[in-house]
């Protein structure tokens, strides 16, 4: 029996499996407490906890980040260092902007430690810790009483006996995040924030997680981690800088395990929300970056790369002073929501305009388990019609374009600003709000196929149940490639993996499950970034580096490659993972489809997913409703249902 659980900002959502088939259920979220909207759901569905597994994505990191909200943390480093994450990379917001409004450091003045245990550029120990020099250290941690510290010393990725000894001297009642084992890399200064990062939310996402296991005693509780692999919850608060990205990653995990089972391997996705829309490219495997930013701060540990926009079903439209329509990046939220939920929401959302627009059937929201209210949303999209001087119909219809214009622009910034062409791919919609833009925003960039997956809904939940147990380690290692050995690399390759199998093999999995792929970082001599490639030997990895340098911007060069880093992804194999799409029945009885008007295509008919069969076409305009989403199939589409029940959409007829 297993469990997932992906909580966003308007709705927690859940998919269980009992062991034959999958249940799907969604409760609002609880973002004073989390863990309540999880229990509420556990009941809801009845789950039994004696031998149950929950695997969920939990946003406690990333609010605690974005709302400044972590816990009393200092940050020790050298003599000479202290202003390290203050002055970070110099960069500013508005570089033309002569009057900047002061941002505060991450960590206050007086929380920056200095101490002793510097390291060479060469990994060599050239000012000791002493005695005195810790016992110093450690009075001053005792003054300023903290919750956590972060240790980030110079070179510490070449030695990390300094931060080790420092550890030492910490009381064990203190969080501790030591660089050397958050981010054994170069760059001080991501390095820093990352280990900052870890120390900062940490104890708000140990204390979570201990609550929420608590609530369900006999389970055991796993969490998805920003590079789409789960870790147990018990070693999970020790690493909280790797949950940034929780749920958005559970989503790709499932669209590419979906992609898996329709073959489609080439997906570009977009999960739409209640609160915002992430958007990111799979070619066979989820891409990581280690190039990621949560808020203001750089986030250099793997992470699914993923492009967000504030632009979701609950984004809150209005008309600025000069008089344009404008969408987002506010939110109505899960309370009080949109405007048709009829909770006190007066502002106009996306979701409002779907529903004014006929596109959302006002009794068949959530399955008929809430109502939604018309003449609410009305009123509330009559202020921008007013201020527009358009109709209430023509004022709805600016909003959804409005809105398609974002998550199409996003959708751009993923592949074509990187030199991918978006017609090579299938677009996968899912999210609450996806269905009813995925065809729009697939004519926006001139592509032919989409794909709704089953359950796209709750995805990202689904999510938690395929992806696999994993590790995402790393190792700085700076040499030319002509002057490095391939045996040496494949041996430091394996020795890093060896700390992820161990890891796993605590969790429970066997090592014959167990598989590394081992990347590298490379650049040119001289370059300050990195391109990520699977390592393929030295000679193949530098004719592999020189063609996606030309693909990723346009041009290469006859310089010496350089080896940064050293990259391992130990997880599960993916054959481990259970088949939970079960096939469509081929013949049951069914009512034929009603038909509604629908505001600029006329009458159309409504299919209930769930009585859709196998094989069954249908063509646009059409509209598809199903428990926690409804899809809207635009005019010149061709759509068909996969045997798992996923909808695989084709513009035009099919065959051209």
């Amino acid at each position: 029996m297993i469990l997932g659980v992906d909580t966003g900002g308007t709705f927690t959502d859940f998919v269980y499996w009992d062991g034959v088939q999958l249940h799907i259920h969604k409760v609002l979220s609880t973002p004073e407490a989390p863990e309540r909207a999880i229990l509420q759901g556990m009941r809801a569905l009845g789950v039994p906890l004696e031998g149950l597994t929950v695997v969920h994505g939990s946003t406690v990191a990333t609010n605690a980040v974005l709302e400044e909200k972590g816990v009393h943390t200092l940050y020790i480093t050298n003599h000479g260092f202290a202003d390290l994450l203050t002055i970070g990379r110099q960069a500013r917001d508005e570089l033309y902007n002569l009057q900047p409004v002061p941002v505060p450091p991450p960590v206050p003045k007086e929380d920056c430690l200095e101490a002793e245990g510097r390291i060479s550029a060469e990994g060599e120990l050239i000012e000791p810790l002493t005695e005195s020099g810790l016992e110093c250290l450690r009075r001053e941690i005792m003054l300023r009483n903290p919750q956590a510290v972060a240790i980030n010393l110079l070179f510490s990725f070449m030695q990390s006996a300094p931060e080790k000894e420092i550890e030492a001297i910490i009381p064990e009642e203190i969080f501790v995040s030591r660089s050397s084992k958050v981010l054994p890399e170069y760059r001080e200064y991501e390095r820093g924030i990352a280990t900052w990062l870890n120390s900062y939310v940490g104890p708000l996402v140990d204390g979570y997680l201990q609550r929420l296991a608590e609530g369900c005693p006999g389970a055991q509780v796993s969490v998805m981690q920003s590079s789409g692999s789960t870790i147990a919850a018990s070693q999970a608060g020790e690493d909280a800088v790797h949950m940034l990205l929780s749920g958005p990653a559970g989503g790709l995990a499932a669209a590419r395990y979906v992609g898996d089972q329709v073959g489609r391997s080439k997906l570009l996705t977009f999960d739409m929300g209640g609160t915002s829309t992430d958007v990111a490219l799979i070619d066979g495997e989820v891409r990581l970056t280690s190039e990621g930013k949560i808020g203001r701060y750089p986030v250099a540990v793997p992470m699914v790369d993923m492009h967000t926009i504030g632009a979701g079903g609950g984004s809150i439209a209005r008309v600025d002073t000069g008089g344009m329509l404008q969408v987002g990046p506010e939110s109505a939220g899960a309370s009080p929501g949109p405007a048709c939920y009829g909770q006190g929401g007066v502002e106009v959302t996306v979701t409002d305009a779907n529903l004014l627009l006929g596109r959302l059937l006002p009794d068949a929201f959530l399955g008929g388990g809430m109502s939604l209210q018309l003449n609410a949303a009305e009123k509330a999209m009559r202020a921008v019609a007013t201020a527009l001087n358009s109709s209430v119909e023509e004022a709805a219809e600016g909003v959804i374009r409005v809105a398609n214009e974002h998550m199409s622009h996003a959708l751009r910034v993923i592949s074509v600003e990187r030199g991918i062409d978006p017609r090579d791919f299938t677009l996968a919609s899912f999210g609450g709000a996806g269905g009813l833009h995925v065809c729009a925003l697939a004519e926006s960039l001139g592509m032919k196929q989409a794909m709704i997956p089953v359950h796209g809904g709750v995805l990202s939940a689904l999510g938690m149940l395929v992806a696999p147990r994993g590790r995402e380690l790393s190792r700085s290692k700076i040499i030319l490639l002509e002057q490095m050995d391939d045996v040496v690399v494949v041996a430091e390759l394996e020795e890093i993996a060896q700390q992820g199998v161990e890891a796993l093999v605590e969790e429970g999995v066997k090592r014959s499950q167990i598989e590394p792929l081992y990347s590298v970082d490379l650049r040119y001599r001289g370059q300050s970034f990195t391109l990520n490639l699977e390592w393929q030997g030295s000679v193949e990895s530098v004719r592999a580096f020189h063609q996606a340098h030309q693909s990723r911007y346009g041009h290469s060069f006859d310089f010496p490659v350089e080896l940064v880093n050293l990259r391992v992804n130990v997880r599960e194999k993916r054959e481990a993972t259970h088949h939970f799409l079960q096939p469509q029945q081929k013949e049951q009885r069914k009512s034929p489809p009603r038909e509604i008007l629908l505001t600029g295509m006329g009458s159309v008919p409504v299919y209930q997913r769930e009585q859709m069969l196998e094989g069954e076409c249908f063509t646009g305009p059409a509209l598809i409703t199903e428990q926690v989403s409804t899809s809207l199939i635009s005019p010149g589409w061709y759509g068909c249902v996969d045997s798992t029940g996923t909808l695989l959409l084709e513009r035009g007829l099919p065959g051209y």
